[in-house]
């Protein structure tokens, strides 16, 4: 089995036919453009997870933040930087570790390290896995390196740390994290090395297929941003279900 077929069987399974993967990432290559692509999105089971959306700053920042600030409780785990760029440098991630990543990488850390001090969510029962993914121009080929913070199946105290260094996909697919593996109380961690999925056609396409691949009950936002080739500014497109 060819492994564009692999991808779309991962496409059809872990997304359009899994009511929750929760938030999940992807980072590849376009099918149309010279160019790498990152993808992220949010779900919510709760008012307090719903009452999100994504907000795109000066520099290709992507935030959360709040649709109606009067419902917030706790805004620890579910407003932060989700997309960071440092100069040939583009990150990704489900919490403030994109925050903890630059400030490592900005003195002269590395990605591995500045996770080493990070631990899973401590949302008890579910333990939500951190996911983080990196894309590094520094040096050619790009380097490509993506990992999960999970509880410990043992003990959930503990932190099981996963980092992985693929070697760049080919145009038209990209490789993904998700923060479960499915629905379910408590809500079962990704399972797994990265998946295989499908990145197909122009920007606003695959924000649509994405978009309509996740669960209509409970997705909120999406984003994909498209990164040329050589690097430089990356172009950023989200939508949001709220606000």
């Amino acid at each position: 089995m060819s492994i564009f077929k692999i991808a779309e069987q991962n496409f059809e399974n872990h997304l359009k036919q899994n009511s929750y993967p929760g938030r999940g990432l992807v980072v590849g290559r376009s099918s149309v453009a010279e160019a790498w692509l990152m993808i992220y999105w949010i779900m919510g089971r709760s008012q307090h997870s719903r009452n999100r959306k994504f907000v795109v700053n000066k520099g290709g920042v992507l935030r959360t933040e709040a649709v109606d600030l009067s419902l917030v409780d706790d805004p620890s785990l579910i407003i932060y930087e989700a997309m960071l760029e440092l100069p040939g440098i583009y990150l990704v991630s489900n919490g403030d570790q994109t925050r903890t990543i630059v400030e490592t990488l900005q003195t002269g850390g590395t990605f591995e390290a500045a996770l080493a001090t990070r631990e899973r969510e401590p949302d008890a029962p579910n333990y939500t896995p951190r996911i983080s993914a990196m894309l590094d121009f520094r040096s050619q080929p790009v380097a490509l390196a993506l990992n999960i913070l999970k509880a410990n199946p043992a003990n959930p105290d503990l932190t099981d740390h996963f980092t992985y260094r693929p070697a760049p996909p080919p145009p038209g697919l990209g490789l993904c994290l998700t923060t479960y593996q499915g629905d379910g109380n408590p809500l079962p961690s990704f399972q797994g090395e990265p998946l295989l999925l499908p990145c197909p056609g122009r920007v606003e396409e695959l924000l649509e297929a994405y978009w309509q691949a996740l669960d209509a009950e409970n997705r909120i936002s999406l984003a994909v941003k498209q990164i040329p080739a050589k690097g430089g500014p990356g172009q950023l497109v989200v939508r949001n279900r709220f606000g």
